[in-house]
């Protein structure tokens, strides 16, 4: 079975970087990481709005410039993506690696919780068993 004097060491004990993290904290450290790509989504959804205000008002030009401007933008956006995941691609993979790590002691731990717990319960049942013995021995010198 497995050594359960502790938990293993790790190469991510110690860095501060990987934790875990809640879904607030990954946006944020997400939106650090790659602050473009919500820039680019900002300007597409601008671009969108200025183009339908424009339609709404009769003013094809702007609408015709705004669509464009909206085509740019999530140029801009892809770009912004392309060139982040090759610039953070590393990063990813330490991350995906480390919380398969803290996903595979989960597990291990949540194992060892059930079996510790099937172990008091067989213990539980023995001494009942044992108990139920004696009363009955009790029960049949007594008659």
């Amino acid at each position: 079975m497995s050594n359960s004097s502790g938990p293993l060491p790790s190469s991510f004990d110690g860095n501060e970087d990987f934790y875990e993290e809640n879904r607030w904290q990954k946006l944020s450290r997400r939106l650090k990481e790659e602050p473009l790509i919500p820039l680019g989504c900002v300007l597409t959804c601008y671009a969108l709005y200025r183009a339908s205000t424009s339609i709404r008002r009769g003013d094809h030009n702007t609408a015709n410039r705004m669509f464009r401007a909206r085509i740019y933008a999530q140029g801009f956006t892809l770009l912004a993506l392309v060139a982040g995941s090759f610039y953070y691609g590393k990063e990813r993979e330490k991350r995906k690696e480390f919380e398969g790590l803290l996903a595979e002691k989960k597990a291990l731990e949540k194992r060892e919780a059930w079996i510790r717990e099937l172990e008091a319960r067989d213990q539980e049942e023995k001494e009942l068993k044992e108990k139920r013995k004696r009363e009955r021995a009790a029960a049949t010198e007594g008659r």
